[in-house]
């Protein structure tokens, strides 16, 4: 069971990163593997930084032989995602969106068709954006057919979308407690999948 948090954060170890840290906590606390990956660091090594759309289907072109190949391939590796992006104008942090972008081939493939799903997102005010954010990121994981869940679980408060705070993310406990719910409920829902996505494997 390999749960994968994406920090799209250009800040490898801020607010992002420690919520997702958290998360990830709680869901190897099930006994999944975690990996945490900074994206920022690795899909500016594309040969080229911007999807053109130059081939259709897309032959990855632009990111052969690269370490964003590497992680591409990783991401198909997951059985469950969380991704995490700090609020930029009300969505995504670019180096979120320029992985995303780069990922028409794994849709292509349907690598990602059940793999379960969630979003954390931070701001800089307490209504700073985060849920339109979280549900930015819950678009990209919709498109390429992944399961989606929020903070909500039977053994725990039920929350909404996700999980969201106001910077600084350690001194909002709040977020902190959402963050752990949705690690935990990402790889009880993940176990409970594995059938369909091994029915895709075969």
């Amino acid at each position: 069971m390999l749960i994968l948090g994406l920090n799209g954060s250009p800040n490898a170890e801020g607010n992002t990163s420690f919520m997702l840290k958290e998360a990830l906590q709680a869901a190897a606390e099930t006994g999944a593997e975690t990996r945490l990956i900074n994206v920022a660091e690795i899909v500016v090594t594309a040969n080229q930084l911007f999807c053109d759309a130059c081939t259709t289907p897309c032959a990855g072109v632009c990111y052969r032989d690269t370490p964003l190949e590497d992680l591409l391939n990783l991401i198909k590796q997951a059985d469950g995602i969380i991704m995490g992006s700090p609020v930029y104008f009300g969505t995504i942090a670019s180096p979120m969106k320029l992985l995303w972008d780069k990922s028409r081939a794994l849709r292509k493939e349907k690598a990602l068709v059940d793999v379960v799903g969630a979003a954390i997102s931070v701001g800089g005010s307490r209504f700073g954006g985060q849920e339109t954010t979280v549900k930015a990121l819950q678009d990209i994981m919709l498109v390429h057919g992944m399961i989606l869940v929020g903070d909500g679980a039977y053994d725990f408060d039920a929350g909404h979308l996700g999980a969201s705070a106001q910077r600084p993310a350690a001194q909002d406990p709040d977020a902190v407690k959402r963050c752990r719910i949705l690690g935990h409920r990402v790889a009880e829902v993940a176990r409970a999948t594995v059938a369909l996505r091994q029915r895709k494997k075969g």
